[in-house]
């Protein structure tokens, strides 16, 4: 399994820097979003550094299809209303004109209820 000593969520997988954590298992962690955008928010990250979407293989299948499959049970566990009233939002930004900040491949796990929605 690689890892990048300057990576910050390489870090974080590691312990080195303390995260409010949802999940883990042997290939992926759960965590908060220190700035959340909805009332859940967490970032979905593999142990494995990976810089980003566009540095995916085919022997990381196995992989995204697990974070995939874990997305919607996270979702619900943190507080998400199911489908179709419901839902969340999954995000994956690639590259500095995708948006990635965090040059290792992470999820954004977002949703939760929207107090300006009318129910």
């Amino acid at each position: 399994m690689t890892h990048d000593p300057d990576c910050l969520f390489c870090k974080i997988v590691a312990g080195e820097i303390p995260a409010k954590k949802a999940y883990e298992d042997e290939h992926v962690l759960a965590f908060h979003d220190i700035s959340p955008w909805a009332p859940v928010h967490l970032l979905l990250v593999p142990r494995q550094h990976i810089p980003s979407m566009a540095s995916v293989t085919p022997e990381h299948a196995g992989l995204l299809g697990h974070m995939m499959t874990l997305a919607p049970q996270l979702a619900a566990e943190q507080g998400c209303n199911p489908y179709p009233d419901g839902g969340f939002r999954l995000v994956i930004n690639t590259g500095e004109e995708g948006g990635q900040e965090i040059h290792h491949l992470h999820m954004h796990i977002v949703g939760g209820p929207r107090p300006w929605k009318k129910g």
